[in-house]
């Protein structure tokens, strides 16, 4: 007796994809408090920051003397760009006071919600790149160029608003004025275009650094960062993105061929098989 072997089709041979969201969520709540814990963290770091008022000045004379030493384009070019209308510097300001925060929240629940692996990646960053931020405001506490005379610029937030600081630096309750350096308005921007980048597959998800490269313009033209605390942001991201590896893109596994017995196909006799049965 010849047992024969079931000649497979090519449809069942087709490769299967595992989707990216394959791997397991973190639970939700443990995810809100550590979010909301580090935020936390953060903003006490930020105000036990402040109040060294005659450091952050200091510093910044320094800061802007290195930028001349090293040629970078003065600060001012975009904020003249910017006071051609005041309708362009009042965008630029709402842009700075409401966009870094939900935009970076909004990326999270994204990545939580539909790439669970990358999601850990990217918080696991921008976790790294906050704490190292939070060091920076401590050691090196900096005023930023609109509260510097020599720089020139305009405090464009205070003039046309709206603002979201108050008045005085070295009285302000709620944030600290003198956390310049590094910039995470910046480093979180990048961060987002980078995570975007790497979590999605559209031809067209180079766009996404439009949003750093917008954050960049705005911070400068408003005169509340130095390109070099977008710099130092820059090289904390880079530190960061090499020490906590991405999560591998998932590839196609081949399908186990399934036997299959179709009408008018030879029968095949399997070597190891023939003449079991005599």
């Amino acid at each position: 007796m010849a047992i024969a072997a079931r000649p497979h089709s090519h449809a069942d041979a087709r490769p299967t994809t595992r989707p990216d969201n394959a791997v397991a969520r973190p639970p939700l709540l443990r995810e809100l408090l550590l979010v909301v814990g580090l935020f936390a963290v953060y903003k006490a770091g930020r105000l036990l920051a402040g109040g060294r008022t005659d450091e952050a000045y200091a510093d910044a004379h320094r800061v802007w003397g290195w930028e001349r030493s090293l040629h970078l384009p003065g600060e001012g070019t975009v904020q003249t760009a910017l006071l051609h209308g005041d309708t362009l510097v009042h965008l630029a300001n709402t842009y700075y006071a409401t966009v870094h925060f939900p935009v970076t929240a909004a990326f999270l629940v994204w990545l939580y919600l539909r790439r669970p692996a990358h999601y850990v990646w990217a918080r696991r960053v921008l976790a790294l790149v906050t704490a190292a931020a939070l060091v920076g405001h401590l050691v090196f506490p900096l005023a930023p160029p609109r509260l510097l005379a020599e720089t020139g610029l305009v405090d464009t937030a205070r003039v046309y608003g709206p603002s979201v600081y108050g008045a005085h630096p070295a009285a302000d309750a709620l944030a600290n004025q003198f956390a310049a350096m590094p910039s995470l308005h910046f480093g979180w921007a990048l961060m987002v275009a980078v995570g975007m980048i790497a979590a999605t597959r559209s031809r067209l998800r180079v766009l996404w650094l439009l949003h750093p490269l917008l954050t960049l313009l705005v911070i400068v033209g408003t005169a509340n960062h130095y390109w070099l605390d977008a710099i130092a942001a820059t090289a904390l991201l880079c530190v960061a993105l090499a020490v906590v590896h991405p999560p591998h893109r998932t590839k196609a596994v081949p399908a186990r061929p399934r036997a299959t017995e179709s009408a008018g196909t030879p029968v095949r006799e399997l070597p190891g098989l023939v003449g079991a049965g005599r």
